[in-house]
């Protein structure tokens, strides 16, 4: 019987490749086989993020902004030329922005985060979708957040966008149901990153660093999640075990959504 986890020969195209999350998830989908393109404008950290993946995975880096549609679709037709197909599609790239409350914050700077954390999200889901459809076969899965499930102070933007991002994956996903494509998101909760890291301190108007035991205090778990728990879950999503899942939000967040 197949391992319907597996990723055997399936070509995976990531985008935020080189953050924590990315570089996590493209780890793991090379170790279950698949094949990938990665890609972020930080061309620098996209290759330290490549090194050392399996030689199985033919890894392909390529530098772009997600908010630029020619630089989309350049990614999109890359991936297609070098591979032929794009199996999984993580959609991924993300900014939290600045932190402060919504009466500071400057128009200009909401509209970089929405442009990154919404446009960008829609603009892989255009090229993309086209592929797998004409395929009739993928799984997308965008990186949301619990900020777009619940409200949180000082993040106004970034809170906007996830909920945004959230909107696009059941739209997509309803308009995808007469096929065999399927799109999903992840909620990711307190996860031990950079990102993380610049809100909490954002919301610091103290000098002295903020402990982590009072940031976990909320979550269940009583700890940060890892990226790998979040790549965990789209590699899930990206596999034939997910077959009959659709439009889905996934919390991986320790429990912070109950709370």
């Amino acid at each position: 019987m197949a391992d319907r986890i597996r990723l055997d020969g399936r070509v995976a195209v990531v985008t935020g490749a080189a953050g924590v999350i990315g570089a996590a998830t493209i780890k793991l989908l090379a170790e279950r086989g698949a094949r990938i393109v990665a890609v972020d404008r930080n061309a620098g950290q996209l290759d330290e993020a490549i090194k050392g993946l399996p030689a199985s995975a033919a890894a392909f880096a390529i530098t772009a902004d997600v908010t630029q549609e020619d630089e989309v679709a350049d990614y999109v037709r890359k991936a297609t030329e070098k591979f032929g197909a794009i199996d999984v599609f993580y959609n991924n790239a993300g900014i939290e922005g600045e932190i402060t409350p919504i009466v500071r914050y400057s128009l200009e700077a909401f509209r970089r985060v929405l442009d990154v954390n919404v446009v960008g999200v829609f603009l892989g889901l255009k090229h993309v979708l086209p592929v797998m459809l004409k395929q009739n076969r993928g799984s997308i899965v965008n990186t949301a957040s619990i900020a777009g499930l619940i409200g949180s102070p000082d993040i106004a933007p970034y809170t906007a966008s996830k909920h945004a991002v959230i909107g696009l994956t059941k739209v997509a996903a309803i308009e995808c149901s007469n096929t065999a494509v399927r799109v999903n998101c992840v909620c990711p909760g307190l996860i031990d990153s950079r990102m993380l890291s610049a809100i909490v301190e954002g919301r610091n108007t103290g000098n002295a660093p903020v402990p982590t035991d009072k940031v976990v205090d909320r979550v269940p778990a009583r700890r940060l999640g890892l990226a790998s728990e979040v790549a965990s879950v789209v590699a899930f999503l990206a596999s034939d075990e997910a077959s009959y899942v659709n439009g889905a939000a996934w919390t991986v967040d320790g429990g912070r959504t109950i709370a």
